[in-house]
């Protein structure tokens, strides 16, 4: 597959550009939406280490032997048929296949109009493939990208196992409300990082700068900047990298009026409640001045999506603290928030970040898809 699709790079690319053709580019949506030669390499890539991947499948999880003679064993099987809901993200077609395949899971995918010609150039071609290697291509679906589509997969109770929505939080909200089929949400990221008056300038600068600006689209992309107030005077500095990258800031009094003097006066503007618990998805993003890490962390658990959240300090006790007192699924010191991917924590790829502590937390790679039976042998006992 992963070879396919490198070797049918044009006609992905063709039926992408049609796509693309119908969204305006200023649409924070438009980046996710678009595939390159270079993306398209990225995600064989992606597919040829999920190949490499250990199998899932049969793992003995735990074995007992009981006084009665009764042999236990857990073994880790398929979740069965996954549907996948997802907005312009044709990327996601490739991932969800290989790790679905790997894991021994069928298919079910309904993408959104955006990406319609992507994905039906891409569902074919994995249709192809699998036909050429004697596999049924029918483990793989492709919904229509219309609303009744969504409401059928969401009533099909006895045909599909599970829902994994992927997308905006408005699109999750709705698929866990109107579910029959049970739900793993996955998606909106609205991402923090406490900059704490321990911080090294040097470190914290070049760390704000990659979460924010390395791809601003995707869901562990920076939304929040929390700074302790007495690194008030250091912002000008930290602001010199995201003002040369086109970033809008905006932020609460004090870090205004700190940042009024340097930052360009056409992208810096008062906050608004507003945009503190908003996911940009764009170069845009919010600082929040707090007077110590209670503070930090009480501002953070309350708008977060409990996606990926940082502390850049260098005092232990206060990196410790945010660790286990911030409540996400994936919390980090002293590194970009641009680290939550399944490639990147060594999975081959992801079907998507749960932000849900039922089953799955954090990027969900093949071990996540698949749950387990128990297995009792016996020699005729009998339950008094």
């Amino acid at each position: 597959m992963a070879s396919r699709a490198v070797e049918a790079t044009n006609i992905i690319l063709e039926a992408n550009q049609q796509d693309l053709q119908r969204m305006d580019t200023s649409d924070p949506k438009y980046d996710r939406l678009k595939l390159t030669e270079d993306r398209i390499q990225q995600i064989a890539d992606d597919i040829r280490s999920v190949a490499t991947l250990h199998s899932p499948l049969n793992k003995v999880l735990q074995e007992r032997k009981l006084e009665n003679g009764l042999s236990l064993t857990k073994v880790s099987v398929p979740l069965g048929v996954i549907g996948i809901i997802y907005e312009a993200r044709p990327n996601v077609t490739f991932d969800v296949f290989s790790l679905c395949l790997r894991s021994g899971n069928a298919l079910l995918l309904k993408g959104g109009s955006d990406a319609k010609d992507s994905n039906t150039a891409i569902v074919k071609i994995i249709h192809e493939v699998l036909e050429q290697n004697g596999v049924d291509k029918n483990i793989v679906q492709l919904l229509p990208p219309n609303r009744e589509a969504t409401q059928e997969m969401l009533q099909a109770v006895g045909y599909v196992d599970i829902i994994i929505p992927r997308g905006s939080q408005g699109l999750i909200n709705y698929v866990r409300e109107n579910s029959k089929v049970p739900v793993i949400e996955t998606g909106a990221g609205i991402v923090h990082t406490y900059f704490d008056e321990f911080a090294d300038l040097a470190n914290g600068k070049a760390i704000v700068e990659n979460a924010k600006t390395r791809r601003v689209s995707v869901c562990n992309a920076l939304d929040c900047l929390v700074i302790h107030e007495d690194r008030l005077p250091d912002l000008a500095e930290i602001g010199q990298g995201l003002a040369a990258k086109g970033v809008e800031l905006f932020a609460d009094a004090p870090a205004y009026a700190a940042l009024k003097a340097s930052y360009p006066k056409e992208k810096l503007h008062q906050a608004t409640e507003e945009h503190f618990g908003t996911e940009f998805l764009s170069l845009k993003m919010s600082v929040k001045t707090v007077g110590g890490l209670e503070e930090a962390i009480d501002h953070i658990n309350t708008n977060s999506s409990r996606h990926s959240e940082a502390i850049i300090s260098e005092n232990e006790e206060h990196v410790d603290y945010f660790l286990k007192a911030v409540d996400a699924a994936a919390v980090y010191a002293n590194t970009s928030t641009a680290f939550t991917d399944g490639a990147q924590f060594g999975l081959g790829a992801e079907i998507g970040i749960s932000t849900q502590k039922l089953h799955a937390r954090g990027p969900m790679g093949l071990d996540e898809l698949t749950s387990y039976k128990w297995i009792v042998k016996g020699k005729g006992q009998v339950r008094a």
